[in-house]
């Protein structure tokens, strides 16, 4: 506890130099802070950034800059939205507040209308060079707090917070004792405390907490650490649970628990959608991958759902063969999703009206609901629409779908229906 305190109070003495730093660096530029970024006049092209981590030893998601380019390609194709040609932006947050902060400064430069379906687990880094200049940050990967806590936020999902809650209650449902490896970070932190408030509501006991390096390759005593846990009572009845929330780390861990764990009394394996994907288990042999059995949470509905297919049709016509946008990716349906959102809303401007980011924010904040199509319930952020959640306020849609790996395949878990997590977080400790 005092390693965590320690570490969330380092942390926020970092940010305020940065900030200062950062709002220094805008304001030579030549923008003012809380100036108005746009697009220009009726009909000028509409500039926008996504921005997420590639190339790094931790996690990587180069898909979500390739959908990005490819929704640019798709709807400037077709004549753009609602008469604006669309300029998409990409850069390489590089898994750093540095790189964060980089991109968001860049954002600023350029005028961007928004920021839109980005990852980034450096909140503080990026929020407050956007929230500065009034640009709001569209449908994030929700990995950090700042996504469910600024103004200028506007999230399309319940992002780490209702994944690992909705965990909790798929595995609160069939385990008798629970283990979680996760990262050893400020953002993992939160993560036992919003498991465990799944877990509690099947009134199950807490899970233990095994901490782990965020890019480590040797994961052999968390393994041993995490069967200990699960497997330690002999009682033959019982089932053991292990999570891992990992990112790319995660099938890193699950091959050092395969090769540690029993033959006679295996436990049940599980992680969240973003940490396992369907190109995860093809890559790790299909129907003989060690993901077969394991228990998945997601946001959206499973990847052969037929909602889908206009983003698979996209991704086949105007990726041009890149490899890194792979439609079952969770990162490349949230960007899909979140630029779903963004056209929605410039539909809603008159004819020709010229566009800037105060706009785009008013729009969302008054806006009526914006359909996704059935990938998410109906979106809105309208002050009456924010849940009562701790820590969490931004957040207005807390669903998750349970999935598990079958002959292969990510399908639909038998028996379980998607379910709003938003009254279990209400009841969680605060996170952050």
């Amino acid at each position: 506890m005092d390693m965590t305190i320690s570490r969330r109070a380092a942390s926020l003495s970092r940010t305020f130099v940065a900030t200062a730093m950062g709002a220094s660096l805008v304001a030579g530029c030549g923008a003012l802070p809380g100036g108005s970024a746009g697009s220009g006049g009726p009909g000028a092209t509409i500039t926008v950034m996504t921005f997420a981590p590639e190339g790094t030893k931790a996690t990587n998601m180069p898909g979500m800059t390739g959908m990005a380019k490819a929704y640019e390609r798709w709807v400037n194709a077709k004549g753009g939205i609602n008469g604006h040609k669309l300029r998409v932006l990409t850069c390489n947050e590089k898994n750093t507040p540095s790189g964060a902060a980089d991109c968001a400064r860049k954002a600023v430069a350029e005028n961007a209308v928004a920021v839109v379906g980005s990852y980034s687990q450096h909140g503080r880094a990026f929020m407050a060079p956007l929230e500065a200049e009034g640009i709001p940050f569209i449908g994030g990967y929700g990995v950090s707090s700042e996504e469910f806590q600024s103004p200028m936020s506007y999230p399309v999902n319940g992002g780490q917070s209702v994944l690992i809650a909705g965990a909790g209650h798929q595995l609160g449902r069939v385990c008798d004792q629970v283990a979680l490896v996760r990262p050893d970070t400020i953002p993992g932190d939160a993560l036992p405390v919003l498991l465990n408030a799944g877990l509690r509501a099947n009134k199950m006991a807490d899970a233990a907490d095994i901490r782990a390096a965020e890019d480590s390759a040797d994961f052999k005593p968390q393994a041993t650490e995490a069967l200990a846990h699960t497997t330690g009572t002999g009682k033959e009845k019982e089932k053991g649970c292990v999570t891992a929330v990992l990112g790319e780390r995660t099938e890193t861990f699950f091959d050092a628990f395969r090769r540690t764990e029993p033959q006679r009394k295996k436990p049940q394996i599980s992680s969240v959608l973003g940490s396992v994907s369907q190109s995860l288990v093809d890559r790790t042999g299909g129907r003989e991958s060690p993901f077969e059995g394991a228990y998945i949470t997601s946001w959206y509905p499973v990847s052969s759902d037929p909602v889908w297919e206009p983003m698979r049709k996209v991704v086949s016509e105007f990726a041009f063969g890149d490899d890194t946008v792979d439609p079952d990716d969770t990162g490349a349906q949230t960007t899909w999703i979140a630029y779903t959102v963004l056209s929605e809303i410039v539909k809603r401007f008159g004819k020709g009206e010229g566009i800037d980011a105060r706009k785009v924010k008013r729009s969302l904040n008054e806006a009526q609901p914006v359909r996704t199509g059935g990938l998410t319930p109906d979106l809105s952020w309208r002050y009456q629409d924010m849940r009562a959640v701790a820590g969490f306020p931004r957040i207005v849609n807390g669903q998750v779908t349970f999935q598990i790996v079958q002959s292969g395949r990510l399908v639909a878990q038998p028996g379980e229906q998607s379910l709003d997590m938003t009254s279990t977080l209400e009841q969680a400790p605060r996170t952050a």
